[in-house]
């Protein structure tokens, strides 16, 4: 786990308390730092601040996410929409506006790991509906033979869509299900939703995922 904090209190209380659910730690006070220790380590899981010295966690984010799929917890001190959709378009995949409770923290940061986890261990191999490809052992995507960089969350949402082509998805289902949030227990809201899906149509086809007002979206089956 890679903690990146550069309030040294709550990176403190962030390192102690998952070091006492039985996480291995490395802990980053600024951006530069960040990527060096994402680099050696290799961490299952990264819990950014976007506020930082040398370079923000936006950047941070970007530049580990082009060196590898990791999944992404930010931190933010402001809980304005645009900072939130902004952090989640880099390739977060989860968001948390300070201040917040340890509680919480761990309660998201387990369900980002039991996602991984589940999306791993899926059966197949290999979806294709028309012209999208997902291959699912090596967490790949085409469209008309066109590759797709997605982030982690990105990719198992499309892969939820895949399964079940055509059928509607109301957001709080995909919080659910592939967030694996307790919507109560973690305080989520479905922004998260809707700004992974605006990531999914920009890099894989305004046409592909289809908005069911009112309700959610469903996957039109491509050509």
């Amino acid at each position: 786990m890679l903690v990146v904090e550069d309030d040294l209190t709550i990176a403190a209380s962030i390192d102690a308390r998952l070091s006492a659910e039985g996480f291995s730690v490395t802990v980053a006070h600024d951006g530069p730092a960040a990527v060096e220790a994402e680099a050696a380590t290799s961490p299952d899981l990264v819990v950014l601040d976007v506020m930082l010295p040398g370079f923000d966690g936006l950047e941070v984010c970007r530049r580990i996410q082009a060196r590898r799929p990791v999944p992404v917890l930010m931190l933010t001190a402001r809980a304005d929409e645009t900072d939130l959709l902004v952090g989640l378009g880099v390739g977060a995949d989860d968001y948390l506006t300070k201040p917040f409770s340890m509680r919480v923290l761990s309660a998201r940061i387990q369900a980002l790991l039991r996602r991984v986890e589940r999306s791993s261990a899926a059966a197949e191999d290999r979806i294709v509906l028309g012209d999208l490809e997902i291959d699912i052992a090596e967490r790949r995507v085409r469209r008309g033979g066109e590759p797709a960089q997605l982030t982690p969350i990105e990719f198992d949402l499309l892969v939820h869509f895949a399964r079940r082509p055509r059928a509607v998805q109301p957001r709080e289902r995909l919080l659910s299900e592939v967030w694996d949030w307790d919507v109560q227990a973690t305080g989520a809201g479905t922004r998260a939703v809707d700004s992974h899906i605006k990531a999914l149509r920009r890099k894989l086809g305004a046409d592909l995922i289809r908005t069911v007002h009112g309700v959610g979206y469903a996957l039109e089956v491509p050509a």
